[in-house]
């Protein structure tokens, strides 16, 4: 396994020992742990900003979409466990 060296400053060092130590880790660990949190949650914006522009890719190429009302309301019907009917995607004023 590679390895990398990284240099901080004394305060975020022992801030780094700090919370190692409350979480019962090496400080090794703990930043082992942060960079697999930030890379994890780098992907999944990713992914959600991937996801993002396809779907408005495809609202401008059909020009539908679905009204917030309704979406609103089939969203307050799942929260309450309810299975309604999916909201049908139209061209805005329809």
């Amino acid at each position: 396994m590679p390895t990398t060296t990284i240099r901080i400053d004394d305060d975020m060092k022992a801030r780094v020992s700090a919370a190692a130590e409350r979480a019962g880790k090496t400080a090794h660990a703990f930043i082992l742990d942060a960079i697999a949190e930030t890379v994890e949650q780098d992907e999944l914006n990713a992914a959600f900003h991937r996801t993002a522009g396809e779907r408005w890719a495809n609202i401008l190429a059909t020009g539908k979409t679905v009204a917030w009302d309704d979406a609103k309301l089939w969203l307050t019907a799942r929260s309450r466990g309810e299975r309604p009917r999916k909201p049908v995607a139209r061209k805005p004023g329809v």
